[in-house]
């Protein structure tokens, strides 16, 4: 592992990795480091067990609480999200599927729409980003926008589709998305240090979130996200975990510790025909996780990341070779190049 280990150290030291990595194949721990500073004032260290911002990562909870309400009968991927909860008057079409939002195909508008190039940030510069705590209050920002396309025919990624999912949740289970989510997914496979904390909670044991501001001269000043996106974690994203709970998720979820059988067969595989051209071959969306399929059409890797101002995370799973990769952190860094690297060394990408 000396390789893996310079590969970190340089990033650290050249490239502002502050977070913590772990490399996991079956029982045998391969890597794990934590680096960088949780709070840069009071100069405290990250550590294997600080919890970061998933962003984005936060999808896999929402995806997985899904299916087991599609399990117990109270949802139906074929539901359609006009159906299950009130959207009166908005412009989210009525052929929009549970399916569709799971595996952003769904066409729907986004608050941001990011792969056009809009800033997510700048949709709190009239509206106080601490004013939306619930998935509810997120539909003025999106569901009165016109579609991107009819729902099926193409891909563009969502991050309030799954908003919209995080609603049905709440419809079926008649309890509160962090509330089904923390109890049915992250205490069930023993995620003890997961949990939806807000910015302005007092006591959250969480690392500080700092993104780099560029000078004319290349340096950098850091400041803090707590303007960059709503405060508190809800279906598309936001809980913290650490690098060992998102280890411990993904085999709970690949031995069927989370889900039935047939259910975990699904969400372990890809949903769509709908594909994208990438290095290693093809990449196709499925409930959550995006699958890598090389040229031959065999499955490399399925993955799930996630960005927002000073956050990064990556979580990999290469199931034929029953490895993790899970990189999270707390400051601007191409952490995405980081993984790429890596699995490189290890030959996980062949």
């Amino acid at each position: 592992m000396k390789e893996i280990i310079s590969l970190f150290d340089e990033y650290y030291k050249e490239h502002d990795f502050s977070g913590a990595a772990l490399i996991q194949t079956g029982n045998e721990t391969l890597f794990s480091r934590a680096y960088g500073l949780a709070h840069q004032g009071f100069k405290i260290p990250n550590e294997l067990d600080t919890r970061f911002d998933t962003a984005s990562v936060t999808k896999l909870f929402t995806a997985t609480a899904v299916l087991q309400l599609v399990e117990k009968g109270k949802l139906h991927l074929d539901d359609r999200i006009t159906d299950l909860i009130d959207l009166a008057g908005t412009q989210i079409p009525e052929d929009v599927t549970l399916s569709h939002l799971l595996t952003h195909t769904s066409g729907i508008a986004d608050d941001a729409d990011e792969e056009e190039g809009e800033n997510y940030e700048d949709l709190f510069k009239e509206k106080p980003n601490y004013s939306i705590r619930e998935c509810i209050d997120f539909l003025p920002q999106f569901a009165y926008k016109e579609p991107k396309f009819k729902a099926g025919t193409d891909v563009s990624y969502n991050n309030c589709a799954y908003v919209l999912l995080g609603l049905a949740i709440e419809k079926a289970s008649g309890e509160s998305y962090r509330d089904y989510v923390t109890q049915n997914v992250f205490q069930a496979c023993g995620m003890e240090n997961t949990g939806f904390f807000a910015k302005d909670q007092g006591d959250a044991p969480v690392a500080e979130g700092y993104d780099a501001v560029y000078g004319d001269g290349g340096e950098i000043q850091w400041r803090k996200n707590i303007y960059a996106y709503p405060p508190v974690g809800t279906a598309d994203g936001g809980a913290f975990t650490t690098v060992g709970d998102l280890d411990r998720f993904i085999r709970a979820l690949a031995d069927g510790r989370l889900l039935s059988s047939e259910s975990t067969a699904e969400i372990l595989k890809s949903q769509t025909t709908l594909e994208e051209e990438v290095e290693q071959g093809t990449m196709r969306n499925g409930y959550g996780f995006h699958f890598i399929y090389d040229h031959d059409g065999k499955l490399i890797t399925m993955f799930k990341d996630g960005i927002n101002a000073g956050v990064g995370a990556m979580l990999a799973y290469y199931p034929e070779q029953d490895t993790t990769i899970a990189i999270l952190v707390n400051q601007t860094c191409n952490i995405w190049e980081l993984h790429r690297k890596a699995e490189q060394i290890l030959s996980l990408s062949k």
